[in-house]
């Protein structure tokens, strides 16, 4: 497997392609108790994953602060909670902690690697070699120690699962270029879904990410760690944050040596002032000097806003579209 180490915008990648997206990793949770176990421990409805096959849901601590966001779904024998290793640590040994009162087994899902495809050629490729392709209706399809699972967004994605040597064959097989891993978070921004890091754990309750907007919080199911504090926040309004998209204006031959990181700020113009707007989560930066940012802001933040980053002055930034509104029914 060849992997293609440029970096290009959003609008430069090809119609159809791959990616190795080896920042992915995932908690596996086995045992006769491991949904009813889950379900005391996660925003979302475990009960639900029988019928709907693929959840979105967050990890909190007592305060209601995430430890990780993830995907969820049935990997055979296994539930595997799919996230951005970076995030995985600290939620991996909380599992851990009350776990251990429980018929359970809860280990990272080290010998599992990650690879996705994208385009009317990857679905194709999946068609000819599985025995169906998963969709909104059936988002998830488990053969022959494979799980196929189909994510939705501004770019439409199939995630393959599977032992490493299963995933370098298929990737070769393709005959797609295949990406690294930062074009998986480029993918993640635009799609609206938080791609948490190290320096986001216990920062953020979950409606500052925007789960409650991608179906990852239950309201309904009962108690849960942090539920109260996420209750709290829809039912008396207190939230006043959310996860935002935003990308580089103006001339980018300037910024190919811009330094910028998961701990970057950004400030708002008010007149002829700037003030602290909020934290950027995640970023890529395309070879042509073009960022992408996934960032909190303020709730109301409006969609003509000016931003800057903090300690680069220069780089201005403007909100791109979500797939979904940021006003909750």
């Amino acid at each position: 497997m060849n992997i293609d180490s440029s970096l290009p915008t959003k609008e430069q990648l090809p119609s159809s392609f791959a990616i190795y997206a080896d920042n992915l990793s995932a908690i596996s949770v086995t045992g006769e108790e491991a949904d009813k176990y889950l379900q005391g421990q996660l925003t979302c409805d475990v009960n639900q994953l029988a019928e709907k096959h693929l959840l979105v849901g967050g990890h909190c601590d007592a305060k209601g602060k995430l430890f990780s966001a993830f995907r969820l779904i049935n990997h055979f024998e296994q539930r595997l909670l799919i996230q951005n290793k970076l995030a995985l640590n600290e939620s991996l040994a909380q599992l851990n902690k009350f776990g251990v009162f429980a018929k359970v087994d809860i280990n990272e899902a080290t010998d599992l690697d990650f690879l996705a495809l994208v385009g009317d050629e990857a679905k194709a490729f999946i068609n000819d070699n599985f025995h169906s392709v998963p969709d909104s209706f059936n988002p998830v399809v488990n053969d022959n120690g494979v799980s196929i699972v189909y994510i939705c967004g501004a770019t439409n994605r199939y995630l393959i699962i599977a032992k490493q040597d299963k995933v370098k064959a298929l990737a070769s097989a393709t005959n797609l270029p295949v990406f690294g891993q930062k074009v998986w978070s480029l993918l993640e921004i635009t799609s609206g879904f938080v791609d948490m890091n190290a320096a986001s754990v216990n920062e953020y309750v979950p409606q500052m990410l925007n789960l409650q907007l991608v179906n990852g919080i239950s309201f309904t199911k009962g108690c849960y760690l942090g539920q109260e504090t996420v209750a709290r926040m829809k039912y008396l309004g207190r939230n006043k944050k959310a996860l935002y998209a935003l990308q580089t204006t103006g001339d980018t031959k300037w910024q190919l040596d811009v330094e910028i990181n998961e701990q970057s700020a950004l400030e708002k113009q008010l007149g002829d002032n700037w003030r602290n707007a909020g934290n950027i989560i995640s970023h890529y930066q395309a070879d042509d000097g073009t960022i992408y940012v996934q960032a909190v802001l303020a709730n109301d933040t409006e969609e003509n806003a000016v931003l800057r980053l903090k300690h680069q002055n220069g780089i201005k930034f403007s909100l791109m579209p979500l797939p979904y509104s940021l006003q909750e029914s």
